[in-house]
């Protein structure tokens, strides 16, 4: 009963900060709102018991791509965010909806034609899942399949990218102190 409570909260917290994100005019409150949903689906993984995958979503989303979001926001010039106002009318909102419904179509096509709902329904679908701690070890291994060499080299991109920009914020610091 705990976890079905502990859910729903998170549930809810996810719900209204992703809207709370989307609807926000203001760039780092969305930033925000969307560090506490990327957190909050952590906190699911966490009920679930996937220790693995709500660690790696809190160090690799929630810690890493939030912070390049924040980041590039801090880098772009006010201005330039100030003159971004595009306006849905007529047309384009027509167009977007004709593209949805056929994205929408599609998906729908693809796995009712693959009969992707009965194998998942199926008693012999839960025989072949694989055990977290199957994951885990593939993909902290250093062995011939292992991810942890792609991890590391993904670790010192974000690095690179975290100082690239420091180096640019302090370049146009010094350009707006000459002026």
């Amino acid at each position: 009963m705990a976890r079905l409570i502990i859910f729903v909260i998170l549930a809810v917290v996810i719900l209204a900060s992703a809207v709370f994100c989307v609807t926000t005019k203001r760039i780092m409150r969305a930033a925000t709102a969307l560090l506490f949903v990327l957190f909050s689906v952590a906190g699911l993984y966490f009920v679930l018991d996937y220790t693995f995958l709500g660690a790696a979503q809190i160090s690799i989303y929630a810690g890493g791509i939030t912070m390049m979001y924040i980041f590039a926001i801090q880098l772009v010039d006010k201005n330039t965010l100030q003159g971004l106002h595009e306006h849905w009318l007529g047309k384009r909102t027509i167009l977007a909806a004709a593209i949805a419904l056929v994205g929408f179509a599609t998906v729908a096509f693809v796995l009712l034609k693959n009969a992707f709902i009965q194998k998942v329904v199926a008693e012999d679908a839960l025989a072949n899942e694989v055990n977290m701690d199957v994951i885990g070890h593939n993909l902290m291994s250093a062995d011939k399949f292992g991810y942890v060499l792609p991890f590391e080299f993904i670790s010192l991109f974000l690095l690179a990218c975290i100082i690239g920009g420091l180096a640019i914020l302090n370049i146009n610091k010094k350009k707006e102190d000459t002026k």
